[in-house]
């Protein structure tokens, strides 16, 4: 699935607006261009990037309901899904976080949010923070198990995890609920018919 084809899909499903898409084209942009110094993506990605990177992080809108609260993202490497979902945010009183431990990911994510005016705040290492959100996402940042663990451990609140898994989600969630069973919820990535969206309710 090509550029125009999810920029399509973007506008007439997930109801991105054309400013948000102009400014998802620069953001692209940007990242390839930095992607021949810093290596943010695979380079086998780059070819594939509004598919694999960008439709893949855009389709969790459909579970975030942005007109009110936080949201946090973890490990948001070179701003996936935290920046794409940021772009949809039309609320100014919806706070979304990027929280990313490498410095060098952090300066470009710090410098294209500045050029492109999107509304987030970067932060360094999560686990120097305690995080009050209602939405924490995750698509690339560590296994299942120590997901959750991590958003039990530093979420001051009750909140919603949502992430991103590949075709062993299920496997994932049985080794994950080895020990304490949550509310969850499977749905199908519509970038991968393999792939799963594990949605876990977290209730303080």
């Amino acid at each position: 699935m090509q550029e125009k084809e999810v920029k399509n899909i973007l506008q007439n499903q997930l109801n991105y607006g054309p400013k948000s898409i102009s400014k998802l084209t620069i953001f692209i942009n940007e990242l390839l261009k930095a992607n021949k110094k810093h290596n943010f993506i695979s380079k086998s990605t780059e070819n594939v990037i509004w598919h694999r990177h960008v439709l893949d992080s855009a389709q969790l809108v459909k579970f975030i309901d942005f007109s009110k609260g936080s949201l946090s993202d973890l490990g948001s490497g070179a701003g996936f899904p935290g920046l794409i979902l940021a772009l949809f945010n039309k609320n100014e009183n919806f706070h979304v976080k990027l929280y990313e431990k490498s410095p060098v990911k952090r300066a470009f994510l710090m410098d294209i949010s500045k050029k492109l005016s999107i509304n987030v705040e970067i932060c360094g290492n999560v686990y120097q923070d305690f995080i009050d959100t209602d939405y924490i996402v995750s698509r690339a940042f560590k296994k299942l198990e120590a997901i959750i663990q991590v958003s039990r451990e530093i979420a001051k609140k009750s909140h919603i995890l949502i992430v991103l898994k590949g075709q062993n989600a299920q496997k994932d969630l049985k080794k994950a609920f080895i020990k304490i069973k949550y509310d969850y919820k499977l749905e199908n990535s519509i970038t991968d018919e393999g792939s799963k969206i594990i949605i876990i309710d977290f209730k303080k």
